[in-house]
């Protein structure tokens, strides 16, 4: 569908390594347009301007949010800022030490590499107490000189992480103070800004990332912003967070680490809201990008939030995120045989420059995508993106041959067929370490798919992995930029308490939370993008005494007249289910404790009907034929019928083998399947016969 995009349209951008893909949604027309177009990878602003151009002068559009991996990337590919540490005397090693874990479990070697250099890290004299007791205040002087040390070692960022600040910050904030009376830029934090919890390691690895995450990130939206204003957009402009929120460019900014799966995220919120409507409240999304598989589990409609993730081996973060686990599996994934004979698929990856070799931009080792044109599902005469004519499913085919298919004695076709059967075989690998390692059944589940390749593998993964069906979206390729649109404004803070339940004060932690709510709501209404209203959930993290572990306890309260009518006796019922929950058990006779208080403000956004996406009501099956083609399935051609998806009307039912095509993607159905359009668009698919 194509509209014109009003001062009131709201774009969501999601930047790939290989597409940016944006979704512009006109509110008050109900009207909507799509775009893809090549990523510029190193200048990421050169591919915004011109996907934000396909929808007509940028200064017209009323307000961006922006789904985005650089954070993701600089940790993965450890590219980020010359970052120092300034920590209490005798903690400088914490970020080594970590939790005594290890890379590889049984071997007695480690290779791990702080993202902060040992020579980068110094000590002070300061000393708070676990009860908040300063027993020994800190010295600005000797502050003032480890920062100057910083600086003439290249330091671009400091982190300040002093034990026990989360019980009293007040050495950290007077060390706040001495290094920004002599540091040249603003990226310096303290541990107590970031993450005021108790655990060293999580609040100290958390804050160094996030100060080794700063200057990238905030170079990074200093040039969107500067691009966006010599267009003469002056509108909001705002960024994903890694759970699902979105937050204002001045708060990522200051938590560059809350963008840390910034893109997956958004496409997971846009999966859950599409299935949920469909009537599939239970799904597994699979984004397929150009360089990794994100996948996630959606049960009865909510998105799992983790407490903290681990981005990469050692590289800590204690911040709530979607549960997101990805692999090297791509459009872009290079396909080799490795030193053993064995065929391997990633993680290394083409990217968008140079791209698959059917690009014809120099690379010369078959990726995925390759595979995919040679076997006939991508239409080599439409590549999606718009960047190019055709496809070279010639250079392709010999590339595959040299690499794949002659080291292992495979003709072409048979070749490509194996890297596609890999390709999956790793992507439904990552299926079931998200259901069935986790206690879930994956026949109770169905597949939403999504990103540039994610309907193209689809159909296997409902063989491989037995799930229910699959759930593709009406525009699969421009999904994460969607939910940048339809996600609600975030924002999340966490206090530790360490308080006995046992003759609770409960008008302390009343007093506490009505204070924590009026903070965090403060930072989503002044986000600047509509809301229909705030809503304030409080957790508490509780455990047993003498237990390490806790578990959250949603407590079901609200502020109301100043306070929220917190009570021991509500606190210990809340308890007691959740850990039933969690444990099928209780522990009489142990003492309770409350750790820490979460506190999350969400500003629920406008509704967004789903059905403005639906089939014009002159779609017809005839307007959607595109003729056969072959197609290589299970080791011979098909003749399969294809068809332009969009111009499939409403309950229209398509037998495999067939290829659906669309600007955004391609979705194909294998033999045995069959794929039905429901009333948002959405397609249905699911084994023949009875079901």
């Amino acid at each position: 569908m194509s509209v014109r995009a009003s001062g009131g349209s709201i774009v969501g951008v999601d930047v790939g390594g290989t597409f940016t893909d944006l979704f512009c949604f006109d509110a008050e027309n109900a009207t909507f347009r799509t775009a893809k177009v090549p990523s510029n990878r190193g200048d990421e602003a050169v591919g915004f301007l011109a996907g934000l151009e396909c929808f007509g002068a940028v200064g017209d559009l009323g307000s961006i949010v922006h789904g985005t991996t650089v954070g993701t990337n600089a940790l993965l590919e450890r590219k980020g800022a010359r970052a120092g540490l300034i920590t209490t005397a005798g903690f400088r090693d914490v970020l080594e030490m970590r939790r005594r874990d290890r890379r590889h479990t049984w071997g007695l070697w480690g290779d791990f590499v702080p993202v902060i250099d040992r020579d980068l890290r110094f000590e002070v004299e300061e000393r708070t107490l676990a009860d908040g007791t300063v027993r020994v205040p800190v010295d600005p002087d000797a502050v003032r000189a480890a920062a100057q040390a910083l600086i003439a070692r290249g330091a671009e960022a400091v982190a300040i992480v002093f034990i026990n600040a989360y019980a009293n910050d007040a050495n950290e904030r007077a060390a706040l103070e001495a290094v920004r009376s002599v540091w040249p830029n603003d990226h310096v934090a303290c541990s107590s800004q970031i993450l005021p919890e108790i655990r060293e390691f999580e609040r100290t690895s958390t804050t160094a990332l996030n100060a080794y995450l700063q200057p990238v990130v905030g170079s990074y939206l200093a040039k969107l912003e500067r691009a966006l204003a010599s267009s003469r957009f002056g509108g909001p402009f705002h960024i994903v967070q890694s759970n699902g929120g979105v937050m204002s460019t001045a708060t990522a900014r200051r938590l560059p680490v809350r963008t840390a799966l910034s893109g997956p995220a958004a496409g997971v919120i846009a999966a859950a809201a599409i299935a949920t409507a469909a009537g599939y409240p239970d799904v597994i999304t699979g984004d397929l990008g150009g360089t990794s598989f994100d996948v996630s589990l959606v049960t009865g409609g909510a998105t799992a939030l983790a407490a903290q993730t681990t981005i990469d081996f050692g590289l800590v973060v204690r911040t709530p995120m979607i549960e997101i686990t990805t692999i090297g599996a791509g459009g872009g994934s290079i396909a080799h045989v490795d030193k053993g004979g064995l065929l391997q698929v990633g993680p290394e990856s083409a990217g968008s420059r140079p791209g698959p070799v059917c690009y014809g931009h120099g690379n010369d080792r078959p990726t995925l995508t390759d595979a995919n044109v040679v076997l006939g599902r991508i239409n080599a005469e439409r590549p999606i993106g718009g960047a190019l004519a055709r496809l070279d499913v010639e250079a392709a085919c010999d590339a595959i041959r040299r690499h794949v298919g002659e080291p292992l004695g495979l003709d072409p076709m048979a070749a490509a067929e194996a890297i596609v059967r890999i390709a999956d075989a790793r992507m439904a690998g990552a299926i079931r370490l998200v259901s069935i390692e986790r206690g879930h059944d994956p026949a109770r589940y169905v597949a939403v798919p999504f990103g540039g390749g994610g309907a193209l593998h689809v159909c296997a993964l409902i063989d491989d992995v037995g799930l229910k069906g699959a759930l593709v979206p009406r525009f699969p390729g421009v999904t994460s930029a969607l939910g940048c649109v339809i996600a609600d404004i975030r924002h999340d803070q966490v206090r530790t308490l360490n308080l006995t339940l046992d003759g609770l004060d409960a008008a302390a932690l009343d007093a506490r939370m009505v204070a924590e709510a009026a903070e965090v709501r403060d930072v989503v209404a002044g986000a600047g993008l509509p809301v229909e209203r705030i809503d304030i959930v409080f957790a508490l993290d509780m455990h047993y005494v003498g237990q390490t572990h806790t578990v959250e306890v949603p407590v079901a309260v609200t502020v109301r007249d100043g306070a929220t009518g917190v009570t021991e006796a509500l606190v210990r019922a809340a308890f007691e289910r959740a850990y039933l929950t969690a444990f099928s058990r209780l522990l009489p006779g142990l003492g309770i404790r409350i750790v820490s208080l979460r506190t999350t403000a969400i500003g629920r956004r406008p509704h967004f009907d789903l059905t403005a996406l639906a089939p014009p009501a002159d779609a017809s099956l005839d307007a959607a034929r595109r003729g056969a083609r072959p197609v290589w399935f299970a080791g011979r051609w098909h003749d399969t019928a294809v068809w332009s998806r969009l111009d499939l009307p409403v309950g229209a039912e398509i037998a495999g083998p067939a290829v659906l095509e669309q600007p955004d993607a391609t979705t194909v159905v294998d033999p045995g399947l069959v794929a039905r359009v429901d009333r948002f668009g959405n397609l249905i698919i699911t084994r023949a016969g009875p079901h």
